[in-house]
Protein backbone atom coordinates (compact mmCIF):
# COMPACT_ATOMS: atom_id res chain seq x y z
CA UNK A 1 0.00 0.00 0.00
CA UNK A 2 1.84 3.48 -0.84
CA UNK A 3 1.61 6.42 1.85
CA UNK A 4 -1.15 7.94 -0.44
CA UNK A 5 -3.61 4.99 0.14
CA UNK A 6 -2.39 4.32 4.01
CA UNK A 7 -2.97 7.88 4.72
CA UNK A 8 -6.60 7.94 3.61
CA UNK A 9 -7.17 4.50 5.03
CA UNK A 10 -6.59 6.63 8.47
CA UNK A 11 -8.83 9.46 7.73
CA UNK A 12 -11.47 7.05 6.56
CA UNK A 13 -11.50 5.20 10.08
CA UNK A 14 -11.79 8.44 11.75
CA UNK A 15 -15.26 8.45 9.85
CA UNK A 16 -16.18 4.88 9.50
CA UNK A 17 -16.10 5.30 13.32
CA UNK A 18 -19.17 6.84 12.58
CA UNK A 19 -20.94 4.06 11.06
CA UNK A 20 -19.60 0.80 12.61
CA UNK A 21 -19.49 2.97 16.16
CA UNK A 22 -16.24 0.79 16.76
CA UNK A 23 -14.80 3.51 18.79
CA UNK A 24 -11.45 2.13 20.18
CA UNK A 25 -10.17 2.82 16.74
CA UNK A 26 -10.11 6.42 17.19
CA UNK A 27 -7.31 5.75 19.88
CA UNK A 28 -5.24 3.82 17.03
CA UNK A 29 -5.18 6.16 14.77
CA UNK A 30 -4.25 9.42 16.62
CA UNK A 31 -1.17 10.44 17.65
CA UNK A 32 -1.47 10.38 21.34
CA UNK A 33 1.26 12.30 22.43
CA UNK A 34 0.93 16.05 24.15
CA UNK A 35 1.41 17.47 20.78
CA UNK A 36 -1.70 16.35 19.46
CA UNK A 37 -4.24 18.98 19.03
CA UNK A 38 -7.47 19.56 17.06
CA UNK A 39 -10.35 22.04 15.91
CA UNK A 40 -13.97 20.89 15.39
CA UNK A 41 -16.97 22.06 13.49
CA UNK A 42 -18.86 21.18 16.55
CA UNK A 43 -18.61 23.15 20.08
CA UNK A 44 -16.65 23.38 22.04
CA UNK A 45 -14.95 25.56 19.37
CA UNK A 46 -11.51 25.91 21.93
CA UNK A 47 -8.32 23.89 20.49
CA UNK A 48 -8.73 20.22 22.06
CA UNK A 49 -5.46 17.60 23.01
CA UNK A 50 -5.61 14.14 22.21
CA UNK A 51 -7.95 13.18 25.46
CA UNK A 52 -10.63 15.54 24.78
CA UNK A 53 -10.50 14.87 21.06
CA UNK A 54 -11.03 11.15 21.67
CA UNK A 55 -14.19 11.95 24.33
CA UNK A 56 -16.14 14.28 22.09
CA UNK A 57 -15.14 12.12 19.06
CA UNK A 58 -16.93 9.08 21.15
CA UNK A 59 -19.67 11.28 22.06
CA UNK A 60 -20.44 12.77 18.98
CA UNK A 61 -20.37 9.36 16.98
CA UNK A 62 -22.82 7.96 19.88
CA UNK A 63 -25.07 10.78 19.59
CA UNK A 64 -25.60 10.45 15.92
CA UNK A 65 -27.28 7.33 14.24
CA UNK A 66 -27.69 6.63 10.01
CA UNK A 67 -24.32 8.57 10.25
CA UNK A 68 -22.68 8.67 6.86
CA UNK A 69 -19.90 10.93 5.21
CA UNK A 70 -18.29 11.92 1.87
CA UNK A 71 -15.11 12.63 1.54
CA UNK A 72 -14.66 15.09 -2.03
CA UNK A 73 -11.27 15.96 -3.46
CA UNK A 74 -8.90 15.39 -0.96
CA UNK A 75 -5.70 16.56 -1.56
CA UNK A 76 -2.66 14.53 0.23
CA UNK A 77 0.41 16.18 0.33
CA UNK A 78 3.90 13.96 1.96
CA UNK A 79 7.27 15.43 3.30
CA UNK A 80 8.88 12.48 4.81
CA UNK A 81 7.52 11.30 7.76
CA UNK A 82 4.69 14.27 7.47
CA UNK A 83 1.79 14.24 5.43
CA UNK A 84 -0.74 17.03 5.10
CA UNK A 85 -4.62 16.37 3.40
CA UNK A 86 -7.30 18.75 2.72
CA UNK A 87 -10.37 17.80 1.70
CA UNK A 88 -14.41 18.62 1.34
CA UNK A 89 -16.79 16.53 3.43
CA UNK A 90 -19.99 16.18 4.01
CA UNK A 91 -21.58 14.25 7.26
CA UNK A 92 -25.23 13.13 7.27
CA UNK A 93 -27.20 11.50 9.89
CA UNK A 94 -29.89 11.66 12.92
CA UNK A 95 -28.88 13.23 16.03
CA UNK A 96 -30.55 11.59 18.50
CA UNK A 97 -31.47 12.70 22.62
CA UNK A 98 -32.14 9.31 24.14
CA UNK A 99 -33.74 11.72 26.90
CA UNK A 100 -36.40 13.33 25.00
CA UNK A 101 -36.68 10.33 22.68
CA UNK A 102 -36.61 12.78 19.56
CA UNK A 103 -34.06 13.02 17.01
CA UNK A 104 -32.97 15.79 14.42
CA UNK A 105 -31.88 15.39 10.62
CA UNK A 106 -28.22 16.83 10.19
CA UNK A 107 -25.92 17.29 7.74
CA UNK A 108 -22.76 19.34 7.80
CA UNK A 109 -21.05 20.52 4.72
CA UNK A 110 -17.73 21.18 5.89
CA UNK A 111 -13.40 21.65 5.17
CA UNK A 112 -11.44 19.53 6.85
CA UNK A 113 -7.38 19.47 7.13
CA UNK A 114 -5.27 16.67 8.70
CA UNK A 115 -1.50 16.77 9.31
CA UNK A 116 -0.62 13.32 9.97
CA UNK A 117 2.93 11.96 11.41
CA UNK A 118 4.44 8.41 10.18
CA UNK A 119 5.99 6.87 13.93
CA UNK A 120 5.78 4.08 12.88
CA UNK A 121 2.63 3.84 10.78
CA UNK A 122 0.52 7.17 10.07
CA UNK A 123 -1.16 8.33 12.56
CA UNK A 124 -3.63 11.89 13.16
CA UNK A 125 -1.28 14.45 14.62
CA UNK A 126 -3.82 17.96 14.15
CA UNK A 127 -6.91 18.14 12.67
CA UNK A 128 -8.77 21.14 12.14
CA UNK A 129 -12.78 20.66 11.08
CA UNK A 130 -14.82 23.87 9.28
CA UNK A 131 -18.17 24.37 8.52
CA UNK A 132 -18.80 26.16 5.06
Amino acid sequence: MTDNEEIINVIETLFQAGITKELSLLRDIHLNDPRFSSFSDLPPYDLKDYQNTIELEELKFVSISDYSYEIKNPKISVFGDTAVVALELIQKGMLVDTKAYTGEHMEISGRATFVLVKQPTWKIAHIHLSKI
